[in-house]
């Protein structure tokens, strides 16, 4: 069965893309703990993220520094927070949270409920940093 994740990799389902490669993709996170919230995952669809292939498993790592670079520079803080749950959703991905406080990266406050239109343009935001940097 397809994860949500999948169907975006296939498009299938729209996403607010920042960053894509061959093998992973970068997309903000539509119920973002912070303004900024990213989710990068690998295009093919594993479930733990233990459980990757070393070389996808590095590669995605990789991928997530580039992107967090970008994070940073869209939304000044402090640092950017990382994550690894992988509960919600039975596709491996990492979570960039752009961050101030370790409150930012408590994931059981209230989720931020940006429009559209607050998404779009904070991808334009992430994607025009990546492309500065």
């Amino acid at each position: 069965m397809m994860t949500i994740f999948s169907k975006i990799v296939a498009g299938e389902i729209n996403a607010h893309v920042v960053a894509e490669t061959v093998e992973y993709l970068a997309f903000l996170d539509v119920q973002p703990l912070t303004a900024g919230h990213v989710l990068v995952i690998p295009k093919i669809e594993v479930d733990y993220i233990f459980d990757m292939e070393e070389d996808l498993f590095v590669g995605l790592w990789m991928f997530a520094k580039i992107v967090a670079k970008g994070v940073k520079a869209a939304y000044p803080c402090k640092k950017v927070g990382v994550s690894v749950i992988g509960l919600e959703v039975p596709h491996a991905h990492i979570h960039l949270i752009p961050m101030n406080n370790v409150s930012d990266m408590n994931f059981s406050k209230p989720k931020l409920n940006p429009t559209q239109e607050e998404l779009a343009d904070a991808a334009e935001r992430i994607k025009n940093a990546l492309l500065e940097a």
